[in-house]
C-alpha cells in the first residue's frame, strides 16, 4: 500500500538507505559489545561483564527502533549478517581478544564514530529529505550513544 505522509517516496528511500546503514553499524556495535560480555577477564570481571550486558541490552533495543523507523517509512529492514557486513561503516576484530581497557576503548571508540555519522545523518534526513520524525528519532539515538560513550569514558578514566 502507497504511504501518504507527506514524504516524497525519493526521499523516503534515501532515509531508509541511512536507517539501514545504521542498522548494520548498530549491529557490529552490539555484536562487539556482546563479544566484551563474554570475553572480558580481569580484577573488574564481575562489574565490566555485567556493565557490557547492560550496554548490550540497549543497543538490541536500539536495533529494534531503527529496523521499525525503516518499516514505519515503507522500506525493508536489512536483517543479514551479510548485508550488515556490507553496509556496516564499523569494522569488526576478527580473532583478537583484547584485554579490559583495550575491549572498552575499542567500544568508545566506535560509539564516537556512531556519533559522528549519526550527526551527519540527521542533518541529510533534515536538510536533504525534510524528514523531521527521523531527524528526531536520530537525535535520540545519538543522545543515547553520548550516554553509553560516558559511561565507557568513565570505565577508562585513570587507566591511560
Amino acid at each position: 500500500m502507497k504511504l501518504n505522509i507527506r514524504i516524497k517516496d525519493n526521499h523516503r528511500e534515501g532515509v531508509v538507505e541511512i536507517l539501514n546503514t545504521l542498522l548494520a553499524d548498530e549491529s557490529v556495535l552490539a555484536t562487539k559489545t556482546r563479544n566484551g560480555h563474554w570475553n572480558v577477564t580481569g580484577p573488574h570481571f564481575h562489574d565490566l561483564h555485567k556493565f557490557f550486558d547492560a550496554q548490550y541490552e540497549e543497543l538490541d533495543a536500539i536495533l529494534d527502533d531503527v529496523a521499525e523507523r525503516a518499516r514505519a517509512l515503507g522500506g525493508h529492514a536489512v536483517g543479514t549478517l551479510a548485508e550488515f557486513l556490507k553496509l556496516a561503516r564499523l569494522q569488526e576484530q576478527l580473532g583478537k581478544y583484547p584485554n579490559a581497557p583495550e575491549m572498552t576503548a575499542e567500544l568508545l571508540r566506535d560509539h564516537e564514530t556512531v556519533i559522528r555519522q549519526l550527526r551527519g545523518d540527521l542533518e541529510k534526513c533534515a536538510d536533504k529529505f525534510g524528514d523531521a520524525g527521523t531527524t528526531d528519532f536520530l537525535t535520540g539515538l545519538m543522545e543515547q550513544h553520548e550516554k553509553m560513550a560516558w559511561m565507557l569514558r568513565a570505565v577508562l578514566e585513570g587507566k591511560h
